[in-house]
This record gives structure tokens, C-alpha cells and sequence, in this order.
């Protein structure tokens, strides 16, 4: 009986089918693509480090370093890694680059892609450098043209496509330039307080990693260095992009809710026309059960074949994501079949369906066999504790996928929370709406304009679900636009004098004064001429970090026991700052412990207060200190932040070096200092802030792509819903037409009518969603990133009238056949 009432009904159900086949490939497509994704990054592991495990520090190895690597078998290949200014002789350009000091045959694992193919085995027999192939356009550079580093000139060898350990955003803004280990030294560029990463990379293909990391790395935490493994890298840059990828997976399974809106207001429609049928099968002696059964089976078969087909278009549309998300990723990723995602979308296409089916099927089980004599329409009685298991099923079942994605009681539940209340929202503005349309009716308005208001709740209107489905989609892509817009202002640099935009880094004592002399014959001030010692924490309270590290039950961060802070000292606190506890102390009483101000974050990670003791060395000096006060540092702000800081008069003798900061006014005078600054002091790091600030935009740019990409598969799951609304109220809309063209009424009267039906759908929908999308990015902006929020006009210029239009047509077009229906098509079917 299900099989050949469902081949009666097949066209109709078919729409409601499209629903569960959009939601089902987004949600499979990322799922399956994720899962590829973690596999791949399994797999290549070892080339993306280029080593099985590596020894890091930011000092040459000491003795005990170097006698824990012999014991080891010995390091088989290092590096130092640093920033540094590069100036190309060629065309007079400079570039901050990551130089990157290579000794012995690395990568082991994976290749130096370079051009031409051989520059990666000459480069150090030929003393040469291999220069960023993005560097290589930007500035026309070829293999035999020169770049400067330091107080040295390297041929340049080839370009550099692709190397191990350069991955992610930093590379953006300091590409790798890589040259032989032996001239790092004579190039002068390895000075006291420059940032310096050492690496000893070991091939040790047989090695137990875990027992490595449990028996070397306390011992080589205790020297300042650091052991760390493929798999570690491995398992970092997989948390990277899991993060990406559940986050997609949310707005994918958003989608897949307004199907499953659809499906809950197509089988509404549907069932309430079939209850005529259930009421004369069950005078024939169909029980209560087997009626129910026919239409759950149809439901289960739909939601199974939408799932295949769902899955299907899933695993094809995975095909595409490699080429939108290259750019983030740091390899080529291998497509293959997750099987894992091919379950899950076909359990999701059953289970989503009969849950959100189960509402209106529960219809059935309550009409009466009176009904066949009954003209009016009645449901019969629900049972309010059926309708209330239905609900809380449902909502259960979403927690569990959102924590089954998310992996995180608290996520799960803001996620479920901030679907209930923007579904709720959308839900009762739409009620609301209805409600007040027909409590404040405007009789004084036209015939057309009046009926076009009644078709907003007559029988089987469907204002509430076009609401909520053209809301969400509306909701999701404008706050988009207003999160971008918000993150970009936080970015911003102000466009005045007294705001830095070139920052300069690693300038020696004995460079301060020439450096500033450099700086200002050319018509601009040193804005910032900011100190900088770097020291490590000696003791917490009355314990040495060593007895912590070795304290298995200590709740202290454990980076903040080998970190090297890099300290300043000011006898004010600056614009980005905030204090939080204590008090603030601008200058050292030498006949009390020195107070110094800690960054909120840090004081929370070390487990200290106001009033307890730090003993900092201070390259070999000890220095005890008390903490002074507790600052709220934001660090967000496009400016030198510290986490600690002490007053001024206690390290002003201290070996330190400084940072400077001025303003140039444009591009050419920023280029002209930079390559006068580059060719005195070659050690000097210079960051132009316009330059990151661009590249940020270009990042927002390609996440909001990517995020817009997944937001219209709930704009076009919202169109399918609005599709099959129009096509399941299709019989009543033939049946009103028909009365109103025997009343008198025109074609174009009627075309009016629908007209400004879904004018108002549209207009009520995306203004709804935009208005939340107010909402959500105004709390975002002040709780999360704690940052002025300005409205984007784009949503109200661009989406409002883009989507109202959109639901026009759609609902115009799906319209068409009703204008068209003859009066005796229904007079016939009415006679029947």
C-alpha cells in the first residue's frame, strides 16, 4: 500500500525529497573531506617536518644538549631559522623574509621543490640561495640575479616552490629564503635578542617517538630545548583544520535542519490531504498501526533514497573542496572514499526524516473513520505527550550530532541553545506577524492588496516555514559580512601621524642613536623607541620551574616554564592595556622587592596573585620580583604588547635591544627608508603594517568565500523548501483561483496577488534574518572580541533585495500553473 500510494504521489514527494539530498551532500561532502583531510595529514607527516623528530631551541645546543644528541646517535642534518630583511640588488627592493641556515642533506622525508629541479641539491655546494617562488614574481627576480642578507651577497640558485617547516600564515608575510648554515655567522645577522629558532633534525625511521617524548624531552626541557616528533606536527595542524572543518560541518548540518524543516511541513500538507484515505481505510478495518505504517514507510524509503543520492552528490562535490581550500593547506590532498561519511549520510537521510516527519504522521493515528462523513477538515485529537517525546527527540538528537561533531559538552549545548532560540525567534516573528495581520486587518486597502494579506494565513499557508527557512539563510550570510567587517576594523591601523605603521626590530644598543638618526632627516619621528631584555623564570613562589616540571600534579602551564620572555620597561600603561588588580608602579623603590605588571593570561598560566614572588634570571643574573599588579592586555591591537612588564629604574643596564616605530606617509617614502635602514644596518628587521594588514584582508577574504559557499546551501535548501510549499499548496491555491476568476477576478489581479504574497515572504524573511544577524554580531563583537561594531551596509544593499527578489520569482514561476488551471479542472475533481 505504501508502494502504490507513493507512486501516486510521486512528483509531489520528489520536492520534498530535494530537501534531504541539499542537506545530506553538504554535511557529507565536508565530513568525507575532514576525514580525508586528518588521513593526509597522517600520512605525510614525516615530509611535512622533513625529519622523524626534531630538537629545537633559541640558543646554540650546550654541552648537555649536544652530549643528549650524541646519545641519540647524533643530529643529521640543522638549521637556524630567523627573520630578516632581504634586499635584491637587482631592482633596489627589500622584503622581510624567513632566512632559513641549512646544514647537511634535509629534508629527509618529502622534497625541496625548487626551479630548476636541481637548485635543491646545489644550492649549498654552490653557496647560493633558494628564494620564495611568490618573491621570485613579485620582484622579477631569475636563477643568477643576487639577494643581500645581512653583510653578505648570495647568487641566487632557483626558486623555492615548496620546503618542509615552512607552513602557515607567518610564511605569508616572511617568505623562506634558505641559503648554507656555514655563512650565518659571517652574515652578522645572528645578534644578541634576535628571535633565533635552532633546529637538529634527526632520520631515526625505527625510533619509539612516544618513549622518546617521555624519557628526552624533561631532560631537554630542563636545558631550554625541546624535543618534538612528526606526529606532534602532525597532530597540531590536524587540530588546525578539524577546527575548520566542524565549523563548516555546523553550517552544512544548519542546512540540513531547514530540509528538515521542509520535510516536517511537506508531510504536514501531505498527510492532512490524505486523512480522507486513512479515515475510509480504517472503515474497511485497516487498524491504527497499519495506517500509520504506510506513510512512515514512505517516509523511511524517501529519506533512504535521499540519502543515497545525497551521498552521492556529497562525494562528488568533495572533489571540489581541494581546489577552494588549497590555499590553506600546506600539500596536496588525495581524494578517496570515506565510508565512514557514506554511513552517516544514509542513517541521516532515515533519521532526520522520520523525526521531522513524525509530527504530522502522528495525525494519522488519531482519525476517526467518522471523518469519511465529516465536510470539514479535522485532525482529530493529538496527543500532547506524542508531540512532546517528538520534540524532545529531535532536540536530543541534535545535541548528540552537534557534540559527535564538536567533541565538546559546552559547544554542543551554546550550538543547540543558539538553534532553539534562532529558530524560535524566526518561528514566532512569523506568528506574530499572522497574528497581527488578521487581529489589525487594513480593510481600507485594495482587493488585491488585502487578498495577498489573507493568503498569509489561510489554510495550509506557509509563512512560518519560508520565514524560517529564508531567515536562517539570510541570518547566516549576514553575519558573515558583519563579522569580517569587525575583524577587519580591529585590524585597522589609524591613518594618522601619531600611529606607527613601520615597526623595527632587533636594533642594537650601539645602533639606537644612528638608527634615529637615519630616521629623521627625512621628515619623520620616532614614535616609540621601546627596550627589550629577554630572562626566563627561575622560581614560582618558593618552587624552581625544574621541581614544577617534574611535578605531575601541578596545575602550571608548562610553557610558561621553559618560555623566554622578551620584557620591557615604562613608567605608564598604553592604550591596548588595562588594569585589572593591584597596583600600577612606574618607578622601582630600591628599598622594596622590584614590582612588575604581569599580562592576565600569564599570571592565570603561572597560578600567582598580586603579592607573590618571581625569581627571573636575566641572561645569568637572578632577580627576584613581586607581582606589582595584573593587566588585561588586548592582543589584538596592531601594536607591541608585553606580557611582562617592570618599572623603570631597575633594568635600564640591562643587555637589551630596542624596537622603533614611526609613520611614513605612503608607500614610496616606507620603500625609500626601508632600503636605506636595510643597507646601514643589515641585522635590522623591519615589519610596513599596511603589508600584514593586507594580507589579513586577503585571509578574511578567503575564509568568508568558503564560509559563503556553505551558506548557499541553506540559501538553495531554503529555495527547494519554498519550491515544494508552493507545489504541495498547489490544489488549494487551483481552488482559490478558480473562486476568485468566478467572482470576476483577472489573470493579472491573481498574478498581483501572489506577487505581493512572497514580496512580503521575502522581505520579512532576510529583514528578520538580517535583524539577528544585528543581534549575534553586536554580542560576538563585544563579549568575544571585545571591539566597536559597525554595521556593514553590503547585507542591506546587497542581500535584503537580492533574496526578496529571489523568493519573487520562485514564487511566480511555481505559480504559473495555477493561473493557467481552467475552472472546470477543479469543478470536475470537486464533482468526483
Amino acid at each position: 500500500m505504501a508502494w502504490r500510494d507513493g507512486k501516486a504521489s510521486g512528483k509531489r514527494l520528489l520536492l520534498f525529497m530535494a530537501s534531504i539530498i541539499l542537506g545530506i551532500a553538504a554535511v557529507v561532502s565536508i565530513q568525507s573531506f575532514s576525514q580525508n583531510l586528518q588521513e593526509n595529514i597522517g600520512l605525510q607527516s614525516k615530509a611535512l617536518m622533513g625529519a622523524d623528530y626534531l630538537i629545537d631551541s633559541n640558543q646554540p645546543a650546550n654541552e648537555r644538549v649536544v652530549a643528549i644528541m650524541d646519545s641519540l646517535g647524533g643530529a643529521n642534518a640543522k638549521e637556524v631559522k630567523f627573520a630578516s630583511m632581504a634586499a635584491f640588488s637587482k631592482n633596489r627592493a627589500t622584503k622581510l623574509v624567513q632566512v632559513r641556515g641549512v646544514e647537511g642533506n634535509f629534508p629527509f622525508y618529502g622534497e625541496l621543490e625548487t626551479e630548476p629541479l636541481e637548485a635543491a641539491q646545489n644550492y649549498q655546494k654552490k653557496g647560493g640561495a633558494l628564494v620564495d617562488a611568490t618573491v621570485m614574481l613579485q620582484f622579477d627576480l631569475k636563477p643568477g640575479d643576487s639577494v643581500k642578507l645581512g653583510n653578505l651577497t648570495f647568487p641566487i640558485i632557483g626558486s623555492l616552490i615548496t620546503a618542509p617547516g615552512s607552513t602557515g600564515i607567518g610564511t605569508s608575510v616572511a617568505p623562506p629564503v634558505m641559503v648554507p648554515f656555514e655563512f650565518m655567522e659571517p652574515s652578522g645577522l645572528l645578534q644578541k635578542g634576535s628571535r633565533l629558532e635552532y633546529n637538529y633534525y634527526f632520520k631515526a625511521p625505527e625510533a619509539d617517538l612516544q618513549k622518546l617524548n617521555k624519557e628526552i624531552d624533561p631532560l631537554l626541557d630542563e636545558q631550554n630545548a625541546d624535543l618534538d616528533t612528526h606526529t606532534d606536527t602532525s597532530q597540531r595542524l590536524g587540530r588546525r583544520y578539524e577546527n575548520v572543518g566542524r565549523f563548516l560541518n555546523l553550517v552544512a548540518f544548519i542546512a540540513l535542519l531547514l530540509g528538515c524543516v521542509g520535510i516536517a511541513s511537506s508531510v504536514h500538507i501531505y498527510i492532512k490531504e490524505k486523512l480522507r484515505a486513512v479515515a475510509v481505510l480504517k472503515c474497511l478495518g485497516a487498524t491504527r498501526k497499519q495506517t500509520f505504517l504506510i506513510f512512515l514507510i514512505q517516509i523511511v524509503g524517501m529519506g533512504l533514497v535521499g540519502g543515497i543520492i545525497g551521498t552521492a552528490v556529497g562525494l562528488v562535490l568533495q572533489q571540489s573542496f581541494p581546489f577552494i581550500l588549497q590555499e590553506f593547506l600546506p600539500f596536496q590532498v588525495e581524494i578517496s572514499t570515506s565510508f565512514q561519511a557514506i554511513f552517516m549520510g544514509l542513517v541521516l537521510g532515515v533519521l532526520m526524516s522520520v523525526l521531522f516527519a513524525l509530527s504530522p504522521l502522528i495525525n494519522t493515528w488519531y482519525v476517526s473513520p467518522l471523518q469519511v462523513l465529516r465536510v470539514q477538515e479535522n485532525l482529530g485529537t493529538k496527543s500532547r505527550a506524542a508531540q512532546i517525546v517528538v520534540i524532545v527527540s529531535i532536540i536530543l538528537f541534535v545535541f548528540l550530532f552537534a557534540l559527535w561533531l564538536l567533541g565538546n559538552l559546552k559547544y554542543a549545548l551554546s550550538f543547540v541553545l543558539g538553534i532553539l532560540v534562532t529558530f524560535s525567534i524566526l518561528a514566532g516573528v512569523a506568528i506574530l506577524f499572522m497574528r497581527l495581520i488578521k487581529r489589525y486587518f487594513p480593510k481600507s486597502w485594495s482587493f488585491t492588496a488585502r487578498q495577498s494579506l489573507l493568503n498569509l494565513f489561510r489554510p495550509n499557508n506557509q509563512t512560518a516555514v519560508l520565514i524560517l527557512a529564508i531567515g536562517i539563510g539570510t541570518f547566516l550570510i549576514s553575519t558573515l559580512y558583519f563579522t569580517k567587517d569587525f575583524l577587519l576594523a580591529k585590524a585597522q591601523i589609524e591613518s594618522n601621524e601619531k600611529s606607527p605603521n613601520i615597526i623595527m626590530f632587533d636594533i642594537q644598543t650601539q645602533q639606537k642613536e644612528d638608527v634615529a638618526n637615519t630616521i629623521t632627516p627625512k621628515g619623520l619621528r620616532i614614535l616609540n623607541n621601546i627596550p627589550i631584555i629577554t630572562m626566563r623564570l627561575q622560581k614560582i613562589k618558593d618552587r624552581s620551574v625544574n621541581d614544577i616540571r617534574l611535578d605531575t600534579t601541578s596545575r602550571v602551564n608548562k610553557w610558561i616554564l621553559s618560555h623566554e620572555f622578551r620584557v620591557t620597561y615604562r613608567d605608564s600603561l598604553i592604550a591596548s592595556e588595562k588594569l585589572v588588580s593591584g597596583t600600577w608602579n612606574p618607578k622601582v623603590d630600591k628599598t622594596k622587592p622590584i614590582p612588575i605588571s604581569l599580562s592576565d593570561n600569564v599570571a592565570g598560566d603561572a597560578r600567582v596573585v598580586v603579592g607573590d614572588t618571581l625569581l627571573f634570571n636575566v641572561q645569568g643574573q637572578l632577580m627576584e620580583t613581586v607581582v606589582g599588579s595584573i593587566r588585561e592586555v588586548d592582543w589584538g591591537r596592531m601594536q607591541l604588547n608585553f606580557s611582562v612588564v617592570f618599572p623603570t629604574g631597575v633594568l635600564e643596564n640591562a643587555p637589551q635591544f630596542h624596537v622603533m616605530t614611526t609613520n611614513a606617509p605612503d608607500k614610496a617614502s616606507s620603500a625609500n627608508l626601508q632600503r636605506e635602514l636595510v643597507r646601514k644596518f643589515p641585522n635590522v628587521s623591519i615589519l610596513d603594517l599596511r603589508q600584514v594588514l593586507t594580507l589579513v584582508e586577503s585571509i578574511l577574504d578567503k575564509i568568508s568565500w568558503v564560509i559563503s559557499f556553505m551558506a548557499f546551501f541553506s540559501i538553495l535548501t531554503g529555495i527547494i523548501v519554498l519550491i515544494g510549499s508552493v507545489r504541495n499548496s498547489k490544489y488549494q491555491r487551483i481552488k482559490e483561483s478558480v473562486l476568485l476568476r468566478t467572482l470576476g477576478a483577472h489573470r493579472k489581479q491573481i498574478l498581483r496577488i501572489t506577487a505581493l504574497e512572497y514580496l512580503y515572504l521575502g522581505i520579512l524573511g532576510s529583514g528578520v534574518g538580517i535583524l539577528l544577524s544585528l543581534v549575534s554580531s553586536q554580542l560576538l563583537a563585544f563579549f568575544v572580541f571585545e571591539t566597536p561594531f559597525v554595521p556593514s551596509l553590503i547585507p542591506f544593499l546587497v542581500v535584503l533585495p537580492g533574496i526578496t527578489l529571489l523568493v519573487l520569482l520562485i514564487g511566480l514561476s511555481n505559480s504559473r500553473s495555477v493561473l493557467n488551471s481552467p475552472p472546470l479542472q477543479v469543478l470536475r475533481k470537486e464533482g468526483k
